[in-house]
């Protein structure tokens, strides 16, 4: 394995005989995966996607790349090639756009059919989306670009191979070796052995299901398990999955026309991909089979089929807002079945498990990747990568897309292969690897921070933010009010406390308020006679008295007013 990576010196600019990659995302974590390739001034990006915030991140709606690196040399930017459409590979383009908007924008056909209504929501030209296909190729500047076809989760994803006169980086995106695909289109590995043959400097790996052993299942393997349950279930059934798996929902389609139930999409982005995805022909619908949210009402409950977002736990997602009975539309009961059909993303564990408790206690039976076979991943295994490492036979390797763990794991399967453990440049966000005469080496690192969007916010939110909204979400928020009299040391109003998720009832508040006064007396009386000193006391006592009482650490704001 290469050299530590976690004290690393800042690079110089890059030069004009080598090959610099730099991932700003996706490497040390699952999501906003995005790549810069950058040789003779130029600079090309693979993927622009985003990261979902787990529970320590309360309030962040997305997490983006860092741009900082390149965000001075927007002009340098030959174009943005994006490998498919699932949200942490294409859902921070138009945050990248708006830093200029006239960059091309690559990608298969339903790759940019899913970005272009994401541009339009925030004002932005669509006119730069050029769709390419398989066996294609392309030329931006001193990048000479050719694509294949890989099998994934999501229909039309694409691998990329990138020449250079400084070297080459073949960069996979998402992608798996399913032999038996719903739409019939494998991972193309005779391009992967005629790129092997002519020399691959740099091979850019997904690195997402490294510790899982052998072969991922064929995701036609689902299909059936949906229809057992769907012809088993008795009432309702939801079945929750990310709003971009078409092939997933298709199958869920498939078994409700089986079972003679319609199905109803619950969820904007949910409707909006898959409306897009059957005019695109990427689905197909059986007739009569979709129904309009608004009149599920109007079928018996053992016809009824939703599909819906919140396979992650999501809190505003629709499948929280079921289980929390807070949804408009739909309720649970006894005799429903919930279906989560995907992943369970790392970090996402209590967040889906509370979900999966809340469904069970509402009476529902919820399968689950863990009790069924209702999921396939749509990353190689262990002996799927195995496969491209020994077809490739690169010269240097660069696991991408995945937690540390999975990196490491990725790259020991790329030495088993014969690949010098020297070749192998394990990196995180911000290490920039350089080519040159065949050979890689990790030369530095960049700033490469996490950038949080918060409404309309980006980028304002720090760390320090982000602790006091842990404390509020977890602890709760108490204040005291009071009005003194500087001068003389007299209480003229309070203390009066208020609290908010920190006890039942305000009540219980009522006990401290008399001994914050006679702390602030006594303080007055002892020459602290300004307002800063009065809120510190005020702080200090509350404080303690809600530590040993409640047992609590809640965020404290005291309010010393001084009166005139």
């Amino acid at each position: 394995m290469s050299e530590d990576i976690f004290q690393l010196p800042q690079p110089g600019p890059a030069k004009p005989d080598v090959l610099r990659v730099v991932p700003l995302g996706g490497l040390g974590e699952v999501g906003r995966n995005m790549t810069v390739l950058e040789t003779e001034g130029k600079i090309l990006i693979v993927d622009c996607g985003v990261l979902f915030p787990e529970e320590i991140q309360p309030g962040v709606d997305l997490i983006l790349p860092d741009f900082t690196y390149i965000q001075d040399r927007m002009a340098d930017v030959v174009g943005v090639v994006l490998t498919h459409g699932h949200e942490d590979h294409i859902g921070a383009v138009p945050y990248l756009l708006k830093l200029r908007e006239d960059i091309p924008v690559y990608g298969s056909h339903l790759t940019l059919a899913f970005v272009e209504p994401k541009l339009l929501e925030h004002r932005l030209p669509t006119t730069n989306l050029r769709v390419k296909a398989e066996g294609e190729r392309l030329d931006l500047g001193p990048f000479h670009l050719e694509f294949c076809a890989v099998n994934h989760s999501i229909p039309d994803a694409l691998a990329v191979m990138v020449r250079t006169k400084a070297g080459s980086a073949l960069i996979t995106g998402d992608f798996k070796m399913d032999q038996l695909p719903l739409d019939g289109r494998i991972t193309d590995l005779r391009a992967f052995a005629r790129w092997g043959e002519a020399g691959v400097d740099l091979f850019c790996v997904d690195s997402t299901n490294a510790e899982v052993p052998g072969f991922i299942t064929s995701e036609r393997e689902i299909g059936p398990v949906l229809e057992d349950v769907f012809l088993h279930a008795t009432g309702q059934i939801v079945v929750a999955s990310f709003a971009s798996h078409v092939h997933r929902v298709q199958q869920v389609l498939n078994a409700a026309a089986k079972s003679n139930r319609k199905v109803a999409l619950v969820g904007r982005s949910m409707e909006r991909n898959m409306t897009i995805a059957a005019e695109a022909g990427y689905m197909t619908v059986p007739d009569g089979v979709l129904i309009d949210l608004k009149d599920v009402n109007s079928l018996p409950p053992e016809r009824r089929v939703y599909m819906a977002t919140g396979s992650q736990g999501e809190p505003m997602a629709a499948l929280s807002r079921i289980a929390n009975r807070s949804h408009r539309t739909i309720s649970i009961g006894q005799g429903d079945t919930v279906v989560l059909a995907s992943s369970l993303i790392p970090g996402n564990e209590n967040s889906v498990g509370r979900v999966i408790n809340q469904l069970i206690r509402l009476g529902a039976q919820v399968v689950h990747k863990g009790n069924s076979r209702v999921h396939v991943s749509g990353h190689a295994a262990t002996g799927e990568l195995l496969y491209a490492y020994n077809i490739v036979k690169p010269k240097n390797v660069m696991p991408i897309h995945g937690e540390i763990r999975h990196l490491v794991a990725n790259g020991k399967h790329a030495v088993k292969t014969g690949v010098d453990p020297r070749r192998v440049m394990l990196a995180e966000d911000g290490v920039c690897v350089e080519v040159k005469n065949g050979e890689a080496q990790i030369v530095g690192q960049v700033p490469c921070d996490f950038i949080y969007v918060d409404g309309t916010s980006i980028g304002e939110i720090g760390e320090s933010e982000l602790y006091d909204r842990r404390v509020l979400a977890q602890e709760g928020f108490v204040a005291v009010y009071v009005v003194m009299e500087m001068s003389t040391g007299t209480i003229l109003a309070g203390p009066t406390v208020i609290a908010r998720g920190v006890a039942e009832n305000d009540d219980v508040f009522r006990d401290i308020e008399p001994a914050i006064a006679d702390a602030l007396s006594a303080a007055a009386a002892d020459g602290q006679a300004n307002v800063r000193d009065m809120e510190r006391v005020a702080r200090r006592t509350l404080g303690r008295w809600v530590s040993k009482r409640l047992k609590r650490a809640p965020m404290i704001v005291p309010l010393v007013l001084e009166a005139d």
